[in-house]
């Protein structure tokens, strides 16, 4: 069983370079404009990963009511998934299931 430590606070997307709000719902874990994360994790929220790679939106897929964004880490190579958030944006989320 996987351990989840909140940590929901505002970042730099050193991807896009957008200032990333908190979600305010849940932890945030990835850029809501243009979707890339960092592998900072190992378990959610711990920050104990010494990767630190960006991990690059590569697919979606089905998860119960929702979606999950499928990652590749562009350092390590890693696969690691993340469900979508409420705010993501809508065009990017459909370029990757275009992906598919």
């Amino acid at each position: 069983m996987k351990k989840f430590n909140m940590v929901d606070e505002e970042f730099l997307c050193e991807n896009c370079g957008k200032l990333v709000s908190k979600l305010n719902y849940s932890a945030r874990d990835h850029c809501p404009y243009c979707l890339y994360s960092k592998h900072v994790d190992i378990n959610p929220g711990d920050r104990m990963n010494s990767c630190h790679g960006l991990l690059k939106p590569v697919g979606i897929e089905k998860f119960k009511d929702t979606y999950k964004i499928i990652y590749k880490c562009e350092k390590c190579k890693l696969c690691h998934k993340n469900i979508v958030a409420k705010d993501d944006s809508m065009s990017e989320i459909i370029k990757l299931s275009n992906n598919i």
